[in-house]
């Protein structure tokens, strides 16, 4: 499969309390999914659970490589607000 049509789900856990929590890094965290999504590599993201309890990102054309870099420069992370995280391959058919 070429690089361009691999897709991978980022699927986040966030911390208890998260929707209480994120206020402060929300608009950074968003942005920088804004970013990936202009450049091609992120086609839909959104928030799991109700209360929210995670979070799930489709990437197309990214190697696992490229979404750990992702994750460590996304301001939830670096708040401490993801318990855990995980890339797993998304084989289309």
């Amino acid at each position: 499969m070429a690089a361009d049509s691999t897709h991978h789900l980022l699927l986040y856990e966030y911390v208890e309390d998260m929707a209480e929590r994120r206020g402060p890094y929300r608009e950074a965290h968003l942005g920088h999914i804004r970013a990936q999504q202009e450049a091609g590599k992120i086609g839909m993201a959104g928030a799991l659970g109700d209360p929210v309890n995670g979070g799930a990102l489709v990437f197309q054309g990214s190697s696992p490589e490229e979404i750990e870099e992702f994750v460590a420069a996304d301001p939830y992370q670096e708040a401490g607000l993801i318990r855990s995280w995980r890339v797993e391959r998304w084989n289309l058919v």
